[in-house]
């Protein structure tokens, strides 16, 4: 199903009104979060509204492909499979997949912290054997069980991806942006966790931000930044937005 959402309020003269260079089309995609059947969803959605439309299309996906969902590896075996190889695909990396390069990094001792927001269910989907709750014993044997399942392709995806995009006067990432710091000198800690902050920040970025990280039940639309995380694991909501010229508007499975 597609819905459109309001368009922006007219930007005062501080706040440029964003926009992309003709013939450019941006699909963003917000957090995933295990929901393959969402994912394929959305795709479709996506495919269908761009039928006629020829000229160039990018495929911008925030991270969060993992955890909290139940197929979390099916997401990822499905975006390597390329299923839609007539657009170009941007991958940016979620603090989820960074807790999972984390706690199988061979520098870091585990911690079960990922446990704590739905790491168990990616352990699941990728066949790590569990025994109940682990507890802080369990994290070795964990861990080496998951970079022995882990397909090496998962991996590369993973450690590949990006931790932001820009493209015309918007900035892809997926929590947000430090205030009052220049785009350039951003960390990727902040572009990767940021949440209060961020959102409490009327300040323009230099771009207009579009992030997920954050729920809401509807896109979040200021006049300095998009969130288009809408819950999808326990919505069945999951939000794309469309950007074209000065136009956006919002494609949501339901």
């Amino acid at each position: 199903m597609t819905r459109f959402f309001s368009s922006f309020k007219k930007q005062p003269l501080d706040y440029p009104t964003p926009h992309l260079a003709a013939k450019q089309r941006i699909y963003c995609i917000g957090d995933i979060h295990g929901r393959y059947d969402l994912l394929k969803k959305i795709h479709t959605l996506i495919l269908a509204d761009a039928e006629d439309y020829a000229d160039e299309i990018t495929v911008v996906y925030l991270g969060d492909y993992i955890d909290r969902g139940p197929e979390s590896k099916q997401v990822i075996d499905y975006l390597l499979s390329k299923p839609l190889p007539q657009f170009k695909s941007i991958f940016l990396r979620g603090n989820h997949e960074q807790v999972l390069l984390d706690f199988i990094a061979p520098y870091n001792p585990p911690s079960n912290q990922w446990f704590n927001f739905g790491g168990l269910s990616t352990l699941s989907s990728y066949n790590v054997r569990l025994k109940g709750i682990p507890n802080i014993a369990d994290l070795p044997a964990i861990q080496e069980d998951l970079r022995q399942q882990l397909p090496a392709s998962h991996l590369d995806f993973f450690q590949a991806s990006q931790t932001y995009y820009q493209q015309g006067d918007y900035y892809f990432v997926h929590a947000g942006v430090k205030p009052k710091l220049k785009l350039e000198k951003q960390i990727a800690a902040d572009l990767l966790w940021i949440r209060e902050e961020f959102l409490n920040s009327t300040d323009f970025h230099g771009k207009m931000i579009v992030y997920g990280h954050s729920i809401t039940d509807k896109p979040d639309i200021q006049l300095n930044r998009i969130g288009i995380d809408t819950g999808a694991y326990y919505s069945n909501k999951l939000t794309c937005l469309v950007l074209e010229n000065t136009q956006q508007r919002f494609l949501v499975t339901r």
